[in-house]
């Protein structure tokens, strides 16, 4: 989907994409970064050009819908704090009562971002979806692996991947983290970055399972563990990983000389 700097229109898009979801049957449904409220540094070049009140209103009409299709909303935008201080950059995640149950504050913004637009947040979070468990990370978080190691640990199903990237490795980190960790990874991107990648759902075995297939448009995909596809990414690879840290005989000191005397032949 294409971002403005104009919250308005941003939230018009936004609800009609959710319609657009919830005629397709989608239980959850996970935009680009900044997409509400517009992205610091392509549109938004100073927080003077945007109306938190605006956005805000947005964002009730937002949850108001979203309590009307009983659909949850992932949906990427800037949240004020208490002014001089900059705002978070986060992911409100709403649920299909059109409660706000948690926001996702990035915690390693850019460097750029850090230095003129944005607070940092301070934690991961994790929720639930009809059986599944979900993390959020924003962009340039990609780069930073204990990030996805931290959710592995907390047992995230999959991670919400919001992003606003500005070249093409990126999918091929996203995929690896998919695979080297067996969860899916949802990658929302907008109509702005259509030349380096597009939206999808990326597989716990690293391949995707569904792409947009225009500059602006949505995939419908579903989490299913008992697919075949799937089965030795999540039934073996996923529990064996995970297993290997506390397994003793993985640290089993040995006083056997042909292996600690590493000089001999």
């Amino acid at each position: 989907m294409p971002i403005t700097g104009d919250a308005r229109l941003n939230g018009e898009r936004v609800r009609a994409a959710m319609r657009d979801a919830a005629a397709q049957d989608a239980r959850l449904v996970h935009f680009p970064e900044g997409m509400l409220s517009g992205y610091a540094k392509n549109p938004i070049q100073d927080w003077a050009e945007v109306n938190f009140t605006v956005v805000r209103a947005e964002l009730e009409a937002v949850m108001a819908l979203a309590a009307e299709l009983r659909l949850w909303v992932v949906l990427g935008s800037a949240h004020p704090l208490t002014p001089p201080r900059w705002p978070h950059n986060s992911l409100y995640v709403i649920s299909d009562k059109g409660k706000l149950v948690t926001r996702y504050d990035k915690r390693i913004p850019s460097h750029t971002e850090i230095t003129r637009f944005y607070t940092p947040g301070t934690e991961a979070i994790v929720f639930e979806v009809d059986g599944f468990c979900f993390g959020c990370v924003i962009c340039v978080e990609i780069n930073f692996p204990v990030l996805f190691m931290e959710y592995a640990r907390l047992g995230v199903d999959c991670v919400l991947l919001s992003a606003y990237p500005v070249d093409t490795i990126f999918v091929t980190k996203a995929r690896a983290y998919a695979a080297v960790h067996n969860f899916w990874v949802s990658l929302s991107t907008p109509t702005e970055t259509d030349h380096l990648m597009r939206s999808g759902l990326i597989g716990p075995q690293g391949e995707w399972l569904g792409q947009v297939n225009a500059a602006q448009g949505m995939t419908v995909n579903t989490l299913d563990s008992d697919a075949p596809e799937l089965e030795i990414a999540l039934r073996y690879a996923r529990p064996w990983r995970a297993s290997v840290a506390t397994d003793p005989r993985y640290n089993a000191p040995t006083d056997d000389p042909r292996s600690t005397d590493r000089t001999i032949l």
